[in-house]
This record gives C-alpha cells, structure tokens and sequence, in this order.
C-alpha cells in the first residue's frame, strides 16, 4: 500500500461519523483506508472511469456489503448526488484540480456541507 495514500488518508483524520466522498477513486486503496474507519458513517466514490469503479468496488465488496460504500462511474463536472453532502471530500492525483484548479474546487465545494473540508493533492505519478 502506497505511503503517500496512508498519510493523506491520516491527515484528514477521519472519524466513525464522517460522511466522505472521493473525487477519482482509481483502484480503492484509499477507500479501504478510510471505510476501515467509519462505523455509521458514509463513503461515496466517484472515477470517470468505469474499469477503475470496477476495481475499486471489487477491491472493498464488504465495504458496499455492509452499506458503507458506493462506488460511481462519473466525472466531477457532471456529477449528480441530489441532496446528500459531506463534511469530508477528496481527491488525489485528479487531473482538473491540477489544470483548473478553481474550477474543480468549486465543483468540489458543492459537495460540502458548511464548515466542510476539501483536501486535495496533486503530484504527478513516477515514471514506471
């Protein structure tokens, strides 16, 4: 598992409660992380592609099991969640938060409850 996954996940100190949703979930590693801490809380996922909601959701099955988890193919400018926000959002390594980055915070914002928080980090992978 991926240190930079770990400590952006203990960064954003999530607590049993939370209701999170995650901006481009690639595989599922950090929605391991962060369903292995909620007990009644929420995490919604969302990747433009559909082959990594695929794996992702494969990736935590007991997590969507238990009703903790939902995994969403869907990009950040056309994402419908009707009424439900967070109090926590994220988004690693996603492409319009580097290129727009104003743009795809408002976008995120939308998401939040007040007094909400939004955590964002963009590097760009190593070279394999």
């Amino acid at each position: 598992m991926s240190d930079r996954i770990e400590a952006f996940v203990e960064s954003m100190k999530i607590r049993p409660t939370d209701r999170v949703l995650e901006i481009g979930c690639g595989h599922g590693v950090a929605a391991s992380l962060i369903c292995a801490k909620l007990r009644c809380g929420l995490y919604v996922a969302v990747d433009r592609s559909g082959k990594m909601v695929e794996a992702a959701a494969k990736r935590n099955q007991a997590f969507v099991n238990a009703g903790i988890a939902q995994f969403l193919q869907s990009t950040l400018e056309s994402l419908d969640l009707g009424e439900q926000r967070f109090n926590k959002v994220l988004a690693m390594r996603v492409r319009i938060f580097h290129d727009q980055p104003d743009l795809a915070k408002d976008l995120a914002r939308r998401w939040l409850v007040p007094r909400g928080q939004l955590f964002v980090q963009y590097d760009e992978p190593e070279a394999q």
